[in-house]
């Protein structure tokens, strides 16, 4: 009995991870919403939610390169809890906030600080292409018993620089959902990115 030689192919697959909502229709962002985040800046705790926004042009993935623009020196991080509507609502009560929530991911809010506190508000700063790398999942509601108990840890290189916790949200989400939608109405797909907690580059000794 005689055996023909035989040659196997081994072909290895990559899987690239993409952002869990590719075009929201709105991205809409709170700034100085951690108590952590409020000390270090040396800010007063605010009195009402501050939300901002960022183009659905800023989205990319988890591992995706961000793009430092050349107009900027101090490109920034901000590991921010993100909610993602799944029902549109205008005008949402708090108890009724949990509702309007699909899931929850991740969000970094990418910030080129120099541009942002020159021109005295944030939206050129923060809104330049790849500065919202979002996942790489999507967590939906029903998974996740409380949002506001969760650990957040961002790591630049292997180094840690920001280690809190949603627990120190000043505005929690059902207040962000009935405050967001008293101004706009929310809609399948929306982003709301809850805020940022200490440990950011532009507040460290030395800035990083």
């Amino acid at each position: 009995m005689s055996y023909s030689n035989r040659k196997y192919c081994l072909t290895l697959l990559t899987c690239a991870f993409f952002p869990p909502v590719p075009v929201p229709r709105k991205i809409i962002c709170l700034g100085v919403n951690y108590r952590d985040h409020a000390e270090e800046a040396h800010v007063p705790i605010p009195e009402r939610p501050i939300i901002f926004s960022k183009p659905s042009t800023a989205i990319v993935g988890p591992e995706d390169p961000v793009i430092y623009p050349k107009t900027s020196t101090q490109v920034d991080y901000e590991i921010e809890l993100a909610a993602v509507i799944g029902k549109r609502g205008k005008n949402a009560s708090e108890s009724d906030a949990f509702d309007h929530i699909a899931g929850y991911t991740v969000l970094n809010d990418v910030s080129a600080r120099d541009i942002q506190f020159a021109d005295r508000q944030w939206f050129r700063g923060k809104g330049f292409d790849t500065f919202a790398p979002t996942g790489p999942c999507l967590v939906l509601r029903e998974q996740l018993s409380d949002p506001h108990n969760l650990k957040m840890e961002l790591r630049v290189n292997g180094e840690v620089r920001q280690r809190s916790t949603t627990a120190n949200m000043i505005f929690k989400i059902p207040q962000l959902v009935t405050s967001i939608s008293s101004v706009m109405t929310l809609q399948p797909g929306d982003i709301i990115a809850t805020g940022t907690p200490a440990g950011v580059g532009f507040y460290a000794k030395p800035e990083k």
